[in-house]
């Protein structure tokens, strides 16, 4: 009778080890994995060099508490806005209106206050609500009528700003005025020390706006569906998430962005004038959003990135007006790391490509 063969036996006493090939990576490539796992490290990087690179050519001045505080109360109203345009952008959107909207949304807070003897709560619900209002017009115009966001923003710019001058006469409401009626509108104007240092609530606003964004997108299923809608939107969409709800909720939340913008530029301003550079307002956000590291492409970057972005522009300003530069450095400064945030993005994509 045949014995039955022992295979488990045999087993016994051989080897265990799994094979594994491990790939030799180049130093350029672990940095390549690197800065694809931690995208607001570029920013920051260019960030640290650029206040290095001051702090040398303009002095120990360029240090100084003022001098820094100075850079965040300057650049509070665009860090604002341009974490509204991030979350446009991480959906593979733009924004061209937001700066519009903004403008519009202060200047019908000053005419309610001033104009129409109403109180500043009122007021100021009527900013958000218009600006909610005008960004839920353009996300349905995006999601619905699936018309490309450029497109639909760059119209719309043209239509509220039309409306804006046609509203308002282009007249300019006086700080005077506005104060005379409520020193509500200018209330993120307050300033308070932290040592040497003077921080505005405009600039307490702008960072706590970027905190609650950041839970958000890390930290909630809104902010992973942003991720995946800007990613793919077709996978997302198989997944069971509703793009067009997303993208609804994506351009209303930052309209109301927007208005938060217009209530701490009233107390940044002063005054309330309809015929503020609003395409200066536009490009400084885009401008932060890409040097920030915020893919163009969607679904890809973080809030902190826009944060340092921001702050990338503010020193870049502070830096060459110090040292006595021409303004149009700032100008070409400003292109030319557009361009490299856009090249290094590209580069960086390569590793999930």
């Amino acid at each position: 009778m045949t014995q039955p063969q022992q295979f488990e036996s045999v087993l016994a006493g051989s080897a265990t080890a799994v094979a594994h090939f491990e790939e030799r990576k180049s130093p350029l490539a672990r940095l390549q994995h690197l800065l694809h796992s931690n995208p607001a490290m570029v920013p920051l990087i260019v960030l640290v060099a650029l206040i290095l690179f001051f702090g040398v050519a303009a002095g120990e001045r360029f240090f100084s508490a003022s001098t820094l505080t100075l850079v965040l109360q300057q650049v509070a109203v665009v860090g604002i806005l341009a974490a509204a345009q991030t979350l446009v952008v991480l959906t593979a959107g733009i924004d061209l209106a937001i700066g519009v909207i903004m403008v519009f949304s202060f200047v019908v807070m000053g005419n309610m206050v001033v104009s129409y003897d109403m109180p500043a709560g009122i007021a100021l619900l009527a900013g958000l609500l218009l600006a909610a209002g005008l960004g839920f017009a353009n996300g349905n115009l995006v999601a619905r009528l699936k018309l490309p966001p450029f497109i639909v923003t760059l119209g719309t710019w043209n239509i509220i700003m039309a409306i804006c001058l046609i509203y308002s006469q282009n007249e300019t409401l006086r700080q005077a005025d506005v104060v005379a009626q409520t020193p509500w509108l200018h209330v993120f104007a307050i300033n308070f020390r932290v040592g040497p240092a003077v921080v505005t609530l405009g600039v307490v606003a702008m960072i706590a706006l970027y905190v609650a964004l950041w839970f958000m997108l890390n930290h909630t299923a809104f902010g992973r569906h942003i991720y995946a809608v800007g990613d793919d939107p077709d996978a997302a969409e198989l997944a069971g998430i509703s793009t067009k709800r997303v993208l609804i909720a994506v351009y209303t939340l930052a309209g109301v962005i927007a208005a938060l913008a217009a209530w701490v530029s009233i107390g940044r301003n002063g005054s309330i004038s309809p015929s503020t550079v609003v395409t200066d307002f536009n490009l400084q956000a885009i401008t932060a959003t890409v040097i920030g590291g915020i893919s163009l492409f969607g679904g890809r970057g973080s809030i902190l990135g826009v944060l340092f972005g921001t702050l990338i522009v503010g020193i870049m300003s502070m830096g060459l007006n110090m040292m006595g530069a021409d303004p149009q450095w700032k100008v070409l400064l400003t292109g030319v790391l557009i361009i490299a945030a856009v090249a290094v993005d590209q580069w960086i994509r390569k590793v999930s490509g």
